[in-house]
């Protein structure tokens, strides 16, 4: 999965920051039971829930890329409705049809 340019840029910068920050990243995904599509699930509520477009880009699909379905995607966005607003989760909708149509498309960006 291509990483962000952004983050290319972070990387190439400052190499043993973004090697500590991958290995953070490991460490918190190993510690618990949660298998990686529901840690993708539960890190795309997050992203929307601080409105974060990219992450939730970035979120949406890995949470695809770990098996998660169409259906599955929708429902953290609705599910957030009721917390934020609906302004704020017809945001998120956005950003999720975004990748949904990407996906659907066979098309995979950065």
């Amino acid at each position: 999965m291509a990483l962000p340019k952004t983050y290319r840029l972070l990387r190439e910068r400052f190499p043993e920051v973004a090697q500590a920050y991958e290995r953070l990243g490991e460490a918190c995904a190993e510690a618990g039971p949660l298998d990686a599509k529901s840690q993708q699930l539960v890190k795309l509520a997050l992203a929307i829930g601080t409105r974060s477009e990219g992450s939730a880009h970035s979120h949406a699909r890995r949470a695809l890329a770990a098996g998660a379905t169409r259906e599955e995607l929708e429902q953290v966005v609705l599910l957030s409705i009721t917390s934020l607003g609906f302004a704020p989760a017809m945001a998120a909708w956005t950003w999720v049809n975004d990748i949904l149509t990407e996906h659907s498309e066979g098309v995979s960006q950065a």
